[in-house]
């Protein structure tokens, strides 16, 4: 009988502690502004995510909308140099694929979106892709890494490869903001 109290204790330790780690709650500012996001990531095919502007002003509201993914973690920098913060959010697909949903701060008054362009769209930076993509945020920019493999779809092993893309955040029409590849290179790994 203790063996059973012991087992269903463990057991519901596990499934609270399993609960936890997929909520996604965090705040990111930079000085006195910033964001709250939270998403419950139950399941991959729906969640809802939630966007707090903090330290804005009064017209600033709060931004929910439905994700076919799960946030796996969100980073805030200064993307335009507005001197406004500005958030990239990672969402993990319920394909594996990871994608970014990205917003600006409009003077601390509202929010824009910042469209992230498809790779799937530019024949030669998608030569070789497959996914697998690993994001990074420095000073501004937005650094993409990922495995190259062989042209041939019946290779599941990437080459020795990896190709790197930098984005900027420009302005576009009518003020629309996107991410623009201002650099990419292939680099040999070991």
């Amino acid at each position: 009988m203790r063996n059973f109290f012991i087992i269903m204790l463990t057991l519901l330790s596990v499934g609270t502690f399993a609960q936890k780690i997929s909520k996604y709650d965090s705040t990111l500012k930079i000085g006195k502004a910033g964001y709250r996001v939270t998403c419950m990531n139950r399941i991959p095919e729906h969640n809802v995510l939630s966007i707090k502007p903090i330290g804005f002003k009064n017209e600033a509201r709060e931004v929910s909308l439905e994700l076919k993914g799960r946030v796996l973690s969100a980073e805030i920098d200064d993307l335009n140099n507005d001197t406004y913060p500005d958030m990239l959010i990672y969402v993990l697909e319920a394909s594996g694929k990871t994608t970014l949903f990205c917003v600006s701060s409009k003077e601390n008054e509202s929010l824009q979106p910042i469209f992230f362009p498809d790779i799937t769209n530019d024949l030669q930076l998608s030569k070789g892709y497959r996914g697998q993509d690993e994001y990074k945020l420095v000073e501004g920019i937005l650094f993409r890494k990922f495995p190259i493999f062989d042209a041939d779809t019946a290779i599941k092993v990437p080459t020795k490869k990896v190709r790197q893309i930098m984005y900027r955040v420009i302005a576009g029409d009518r003020g629309m903001l996107n991410f623009k590849v201002f650099k990419n290179f292939d680099l040999n790994v070991d």
